[in-house]
């Protein structure tokens, strides 16, 4: 104890505050690419990051598509009036399978990436991911068709478990470096990444469509994507708030120090940073238990909500687009290419994104962007109650215009919504709890499903687009109602709002008490 304190002193003794400059910028008034400049090397470590996120939509397109391949059915299926399908028991275990895995690896990467660090952390995720990727190549090999399930069941399960560490270290990590001009924009990088992890998965799924035992191709070639995170992991720095929290402020400095470029103060930065920790700890302890104390309930539940936002909008259903448009009535090579159309006006949206985040609150775009998905998802709904090849087109143009839409808005902003609300001191758990609630409205929605829309089951095909009609709907209700605004508000503003109980649409026009603009300008300046 006494070693720490001494090196708390030491510490604050070299740190240098940044003299006065003539002209004062403030952050929330550079542009994106002013920004971007300003903190490039922050940009450069969240690139090498989005490995991790394509893993994760390259992985999500794969086992979810490959259900759609003609030689995965025939070896893992069963005939139902003279054509092959999965069974909607399987077929819902399966789609179990991986968030399961993921709400565990969420929480325990929550708790793990803070005893290890987020390099760590990442690096073991990415090893768990190579090894379940072996389980689902070899699952082929027995010969009993239960065992062949089986195994792939385990394979999934096991990816899940890496793909929600590896994400919730991710998700930490970043917004642990982020500036909160830059919060919204570089958050937009994860639905941009996924989906372009998505595009990669669905054209190695067309190129096998038609190869005898295609499918194991698919898995080997999630390999690289399982490796490359663990490389990354060993070439960026430790994240600086991670190394304060554990009293190592001489690592933390060199850190931060990789991180900044020349015209931003380290020190000044480790110094902020420590404050608001220290600041935080003597109000709570860094536990999961505390992210549901009274004062931290409120913060926790907009989290859980921010991060069940995707699958409230249909991206599960999206995501298994080309197994849901053969049973909706299109041939598989015109569904697997009507998968790869809307991963690609989604990633160019999602493009778009970035710039727009960057522009305007995350309310706004969050309701507004519900409430046109619900119109659409209704509109499916309506043409489902007919039959014929009208439906099965303006099916599948409606959900391409949903990916569209939503990934201009509510689904960027909800990982900035996510990355933004929680403490400093209870970041990594929250985003643990986060994911895990991700993870498990996968698993609800994968579960349903196929007993929703599958021939042998509920068989409401289109007619599916009711059900998300209503989620959406209800969504942007709950988002108008509850959701704060927090663009580029730093975290002392944050807590400082969260305690004084502000209702969500109170938020925006915060100005603050005497003291804090001076507080925040200390901090852009440096």
């Amino acid at each position: 104890m006494g070693d720490s304190l001494k090196e708390k002193d030491n510490i604050a003794e070299h740190i240098e505050f940044a003299s006065p400059c003539p002209t004062v910028v403030i952050d929330n008034d550079l542009s994106l690419w002013q920004a971007l400049r300003k903190y490039r090397k922050v940009v450069w470590y969240c690139v090498g990051l989005t490995s991790a996120i394509l893993l994760y939509g390259f992985d999500y397109v794969i086992v979810g598509s490959v259900s759609a391949m003609p030689s995965f059915q025939q070896d893992f299926g069963t005939k139902y009036s003279g054509k092959w399908i999965l069974p909607s028991s399987w077929l819902a275990l399966w789609n179990l399978s991986s968030p399961l895995g993921a709400m565990l690896g969420a929480v325990l990467g929550g708790w793990f990436q803070d005893r290890v660090g987020r390099r760590v952390s990442l690096a073991t995720g990415s090893l768990l991911s190579a090894l379940a990727v072996a389980v689902c190549y070899v699952s082929y090999l027995p010969d009993a068709i239960d065992s062949r399930r089986g195994l792939f069941f385990a394979g999934k399960l096991i990816q899940g478990g890496a793909i929600g560490m590896v994400m919730a270290t991710t998700q930490t990590y970043k917004s642990e470096i982020l500036p909160s001009v830059l919060r919204g924009p570089i958050m937009a990088f994860f639905p941009v990444f996924t989906l372009l992890g998505q595009l990669i998965g669905a054209i190695v799924i067309y190129v096998c469509l038609g190869r005898f035992r295609g499918y194991t191709v698919c898995f080997a070639s999630q390999w690289p994507f399982s490796v490359v995170p663990m490389i990354v992991a060993v070439f960026i720095p430790e994240s600086p708030t991670y190394l304060v929290r554990k009293g190592r402020l001489e690592e933390a400095l060199k850190s931060q120090q990789r991180i900044t470029e020349d015209n931003v103060n380290p020190q000044m930065v480790v110094q902020n940073i420590q404050s608001d920790i220290e600041r935080e700890k003597r109000e709570a302890r860094s536990t999961y238990k505390e992210c549901f104390q009274a004062k931290n309930l409120r913060r926790t539940t907009i989290i859980m909500f921010a991060n069940m936002l995707p699958n409230l909008f249909g991206l599960t259903l999206l995501a298994k687009a080309s197994y849901f448009m053969q049973v909706v009535g299109m041939g598989s090579s015109t569904s697997v290419l009507f998968l790869i159309l809307g991963i690609v006006l989604g990633l160019l949206s999602n493009i778009v994104s970035v710039w727009v985040t960057s522009r305007y609150g995350r309310r706004p775009l969050i309701y507004s962007t519900l409430s046109v998905a619900a119109v659409l998802w209704l509109g499916m709904g309506i043409a489902g109650c007919w039959s014929g090849v009208v439906t099965i087109w303006y099916t599948a143009i409606t959900m391409m215009l949903v990916i569209t839409i939503c990934s201009l808005g509510v689904w960027p902003c909800s990982y900035a919504l996510g990355s933004e609300t929680s403490s400093l001191h209870l970041r990594a758990k929250s985003q643990g709890i986060g994911w895990f609630i991700s993870s498990t409205s996968t698993a609800v929605w994968g579960v349903a499903l196929p007993y929703i829309f599958n021939p042998d089951q509920g068989d409401l095909k289109a007619k599916t687009g009711f059900i998300f009609a209503a989620t959406c709907a209800a969504a942007a209700v709950v988002s108008w109602c509850c959701v704060p605004e927090m663009k580029g508000r730093s975290a002392r503003e944050i807590d400082r709002m969260f305690e004084l109980g502000l209702g969500a649409r109170e938020f925006g026009g915060y100005v603050g008490e005497e003291g804090e603009g001076d507080e925040r300008r200390r901090r852009q300046e440096a």
